[in-house]
Parts: C-alpha cells; sequence; structure tokens
C-alpha cells in the first residue's frame, strides 16, 4: 500500500532537506504543469486536529480519498488536507509546479495510483528521484477493476494496472472499502501509536457507511421501472452499473471530464432517449451544462438533475461539512431515483432540491 522505497544506493532526503535543496524538486517534479485553478486548502484542510497541532501531515490528490483519510484520521493528531481546489474536478485539474512543495512538505501522499492525474504520477517520480521520504499510499492497490464500457471512445488508452480498465472504482462502494483499508494501513505506518484508532474508525466507517450507500443504492436500482440512465457526463458511473445492472449511458465516452462532446455523441443519446422513453437525464456538476440543454431543446428531456464521481467540492458543501457520504444522499440518489422514474423529481429529495438543482447551471 505504501511504493515509495528509496533507491538502496542513496540515502533518502528529509522534506527540510529537499526544501533546503529547493529548485530542482519544484521546478523539474511538475515541468509542463498549467496553472487550472487556486492552489488553496482553506477550508478543505480539515481533520479533527487542527493545522497548528503539530501532528503528521498528509495531503490527498482526489477528494473521494481526502474525506476517507480525514475520516480515519479522526481522534488522531494526523491533519490529512485535500490538494485540489474547491469548485475544481479532480480528475483533469492541472496545477502549477508549487503543489510539489505541498507534497514534499508532507509526512504523507495519498494518491489515485499511476495514470490517472498525471500531475501526481509527475510529483512521485520527483520524490523518488530525489529519495524524498514523504510516504505514499496509494489507495488503488489491490482494487479489482472493470474492463471499460464498450461506449468508450476507441482512441482512449486506459488507466490502471493496464490499458483498457476502468479507474473510477470508488463509485462502488464496497470497492470504495478497499481503498479505506490502504488508507488505514498507510496511516499506521506512518503513525503506529495510534493504529487501534485508525482501524476502529475505518472499521466503522465501511460498515456504518460504505455498507449503508451500498444498500440504499441497491434499493433505488431495484425498484426502477427502467435499467438505462442517460448522463450528460463523461465516461464515470459504469461502476455504478456494474454493481447495480443497469446501463449508464455516459454523454462523454472517454475517461477525462475535460472530453469534447462530439456530433455523434449527441446523435447517440438521442436515440437512448427516445427508444427509451427519458424525461429526465444527469447532468455533472463539475463539468459543461450546454450539452444537456442541447438536449433539452431537442428531444423531450423536460430537465437534468445533477450527478457526481466524488471528485470535487462546491464551496457550500465545504461549508456544510459535506464528505462522500453526504453527496451520495444528497446529489447522486436523488437524481438517480427522479431518472430511473422511481420518483417524480419534486419527491425525490430533502425540500428545496428540486427547485435548487433543475437545470441548474
Amino acid at each position: 500500500m505504501t511504493d515509495a522505497e528509496p533507491s538502496p544506493t542513496r540515502r533518502p532526503l528529509s522534506r527540510r532537506q529537499a526544501l533546503a535543496a529547493g529548485t530542482s524538486l519544484i521546478t523539474a517534479g511538475l515541468a509542463g504543469c498549467t496553472a487550472g485553478g487556486r492552489v488553496e486548502q482553506g477550508s478543505n484542510a480539515t481533520a479533527d486536529a487542527t493545522d497548528d497541532g503539530g501532528g503528521p501531515v498528509v495531503v490527498a490528490s482526489f477528494f473521494s480519498f481526502f474525506d476517507f483519510a480525514r475520516t480515519v484520521a479522526s481522534d488522531t493528531p494526523v491533519r490529512v488536507r485535500n490538494l485540489v481546489p474547491t469548485g475544481l474536478h479532480g480528475h483533469g485539474w492541472e496545477p502549477n509546479a508549487s503543489i510539489t512543495r505541498d507534497i514534499i512538505e508532507a509526512d504523507a501522499f495519498v494518491h489515485v495510483g499511476e495514470n490517472f492525474q498525471p500531475w501526481a504520477d509527475r510529483a512521485i517520480q520527483t520524490l523518488k528521484d530525489d529519495g524524498v521520504d514523504t510516504q505514499l499510499i496509494n489507495v488503488r492497490e489491490g482494487v479489482e477493476l472493470v474492463d471499460l464500457a464498450a461506449s468508450l471512445d476507441p482512441e482512449e488508452e486506459g488507466v490502471g494496472e493496464g490499458r483498457g480498465q476502468d479507474p473510477h472504482f470508488w463509485l462502488d462502494p464496497q470497492r470504495a472499502k478497499q481503498s479505506v483499508d490502504n488508507i488505514t494501513e498507510g496511516f499506521v505506518e506512518l503513525a503506529p501509536e495510534h493504529a487501534d484508532t485508525f482501524r476502529a474508525n475505518a472499521e466503522t466507517y465501511k460498515t456504518d457507511v460504505l455498507d449503508r450507500i451500498d444498500r440504499d443504492y441497491r434499493a433505488i436500482f431495484d425498484s426502477a421501472p427502467r435499467n438505462v440512465v442517460q448522463l450528460a457526463a463523461h465516461n464515470a458511473f459504469q461502476y455504478l452499473g456494474v454493481r447495480y445492472g443497469v446501463e449508464m449511458r455516459p454523454l462523454v465516452v472517454n475517461l477525462a471530464a475535460s472530453g469534447d462532446v462530439k456530433p455523434s455523441d449527441i446523435t447517440e443519446a438521442k436515440r437512448v432517449i427516445e427508444e427509451n422513453g427519458i424525461r429526465y437525464i444527469g447532468a455533472a456538476v463539475f463539468e459543461t451544462r450546454r450539452p444537456a440543454q442541447q438536449l433539452i431543446a431537442e428531444t423531450d428531456v423536460e430537465a437534468y438533475y445533477p450527478v457526481t464521481p466524488y471528485a470535487g467540492v462546491r464551496e457550500d458543501w465545504v461549508e456544510m461539512g459535506w464528505g462522500y457520504e453526504e453527496i451520495a444522499y444528497n446529489i447522486n440518489m436523488p437524481t438517480f431515483e427522479v431518472v430511473l422514474g422511481n420518483k417524480p423529481p419534486e419527491e425525490a429529495g430533502p425540500d428545496g432540491w428540486d427547485a435548487q438543482w433543475r437545470n441548474f447551471e
């Protein structure tokens, strides 16, 4: 679960030594990155301890695993920070080179495995090349990935342990448990004196949260009169389809949230909508809504509602303390109730959900 092994011929640098040496680590490690957003941690930088508590600092490359990590770290001095700025999608964001400093300064780096976030891959390679002792925790280790959907863009290279595998495993709450275990054992290595707390927190989260989400998702999908969902989103939801026996039809058929929508994608979506009598579709919170609006204008679709692969957070979600669990229950589940035909929009979510999220901007 940890993959930072120093070269046997070199003594690892401490983070302080690396920062004193300065420059090659920070500038070379992410050469070619663009400044795709503010590099802020701010209100995302929360565990139970405060930033001035002096405990180990862990940084995470992706919101879902930041949330899992801060849950595992609860009631310990370990502090967890999310590197992805609020309001941005974690898959497709490219930070500027200063993000490497945050990783060097941290005691551990939680990441999603190779070939998913190029900037994280480059930062990890820099740490290894220079012998920096930041511990690496790969949340994807030991997770069984599924093959990519047949609708995938034929030019897509694929990610994961090999080409042709879908990396979005955390959408499946049962597969997500393995990432919680990986984080937990990484934290045990980081702060072994708190091992019992880490493991107790993880078991509680897996049982009380992930198992409950699994049961509630299954109830939604099992009771649905339709087994096809049209999403104006990138190809990130296949694991829900695999787990619960539903055909997920992404509008953007490649794996990147920044993927372009082609005319053929719109044509195929129109066919699915017409053949299945679809009146409501899902639209990705952190992606453009223009394709969803086009489908409303050119088909019998009446409205779109929000879906997200837990890859980022809005400012209001941060203010309310939402994590994976709250996003599942307040965003994804109500939308699936609607798009599957289980409930009318006005009955699907909490009070005001329909008015807030119908054709949201």
